[in-house]
């Protein structure tokens, strides 16, 4: 964010070409009542579910809301399409500039090739069942080219006619993944499918949402057990590893740059270390990123995520939405009133660099977008309502740029 002494001058694309103290600004300087800041970087989003807000109750707990959104997510394209286009506008209206996008269809393509906010789509795998593995990634594949040939024609055009000025056609190749849905969805023959498309990627994977995700893996019990039964999937061949879920499978990321764990709402402190010591192993060079979807954890389990421990062990911390099937909206202010209202010790700096910067990096687009400095094209946003240094209840957002 801006000292109270600073001038940000932009061209009319918004891209950044100074910050200068005021004295030196000259004329026709806009002046704001507010905070500005870059745009928001929403790291976790199912845009292909804004069809189904209000349609499953809350905290009924993760395994029948995951049930209800499998069973019921299948509406008329057509209200799927503008269901999709109204989110798209709603974050647009919240100051969010890019997004880290869950895609197990190419419904959200179209609408994205508009290129009105920046995406990094992750293309969702799952299949439970080692039988289906090849069926399930060759779709997913499929839906993966569709998405890789549709922005690379986007980066062909601009650099054909210079009309376009979405920071992601300018300064980056196509940013699509091949993701796992999460460790209880995904049979080890699907993992050995994804792993050759991990390398330089970042990879993004729901985590512990749940504390029947740690009782899998350890025992091979639990709610899970009751899901898979519920959606008559065979379960026998998965053997328990005895550790935690987190520390099953973040050894099968490694040759991923980034790793985005989403909701962490049961991940423990030993978790964490585990990470840590991972990372190392990894030689640095792999960078894990911890995305608070708080309201969704709310809305789902009415539990929050151990914000302080992750704070004291020194996680690299974004924020998401998680999808308007699990949440009242897709505004990251929101999310930002929820974690000051649960957790009013932490600072109002923090979560901008959480909102900013950290999610930049997370989805690998740190150099155009998520701070002021010189060439980036980072949105100018401003937050109002701002109450001796904090977020509150009233606090306001207006994109600006």
């Amino acid at each position: 964010m801006l000292g109270s002494n600073a001038v940000l001058i932009t061209d009319e694309k918004g891209i950044i070409e100074n910050i200068v103290p005021a004295e030196d600004a000259g004329d026709n300087v806009q002046k704001f009542s507010g905070l500005l800041s870059p745009g928001f970087i929403n790291c976790h989003c199912h845009l292909e579910l804004s069809h189904m807000k209000g349609l499953i109750p809350e905290k009924t707990g993760l395994v029948d809301f995951v049930f209800k959104v499998v069973t019921e997510r299948h509406f008329e394209e057509y209200e799927i399409l503008d269901a999709i286009t109204k989110a798209e506008d709603e974050m647009l209206a919240n100051g969010i500039v890019a997004i880290g996008d869950i895609c197990n269809n190419t419904l959200t393509l179209g609408q994205k090739l508009k290129q009105r906010l920046a995406y990094y789509n992750f293309i969702e795998v799952s299949g439970w069942l080692p039988q289906v593995a090849t069926t399930r990634f060759g779709r997913s594949k499929s839906f993966y080219d569709e998405f890789v040939n549709g922005q690379w024609s986007m980066v062909n055009k601009y650099h054909s006619d210079q009309k376009f000025d979405s920071p992601l056609t300018i300064h980056h190749s196509p940013f699509t993944s091949l993701v796992p849905h999460a460790p209880y969805s995904v049979s080890e023959e699907l993992w050995k499918y994804m792993q050759p498309y991990f390398a330089g990627k970042t990879i993004s994977i729901h985590n512990q949402e749940t504390s029947f995700e740690d009782e899998l893996f350890l025992s091979n019990a639990g709610d899970f057990v009751r899901m898979y039964d519920m959606m008559k999937i065979d379960h026998h061949h998965f053997e328990p590893t005895g550790k935690s879920s987190l520390q099953s499978y973040l050894p099968k990321l490694a040759s991923a740059e980034n790793v985005i764990l989403v909701h962490n709402t049961f991940t423990k402190e030993e978790d964490v270390v585990f990470v840590n010591h991972q990372s190392s192993i990894v030689n640095g060079q792999q960078h894990v990123f911890f995305c608070i979807c708080i309201n969704a954890n709310l809305y789902i389990e009415d539990k929050m995520p151990p914000l302080d421990m992750m704070i004291k062990n020194n996680c690299t911390m974004v924020l998401g939405t998680d999808s308007l099937a699990s949440n009242h909206s897709l505004n990251l202010l929101d999310e930002m009133k929820s974690i000051t209202k649960h957790f009013p010790h932490i600072g109002l700096e923090t979560l901008l660099q959480w909102a900013t910067i950290n999610g930049a990096t997370a989805l690998q687009m740190n150099d155009a977008l998520g701070s002021f400095e010189k060439g980036k094209q980072p949105g100018v946003i401003l937050t109002g309502g701002i109450i001796n240094q904090q977020i509150t209840e009233s606090s306001t957002i207006k994109r600006i740029v």
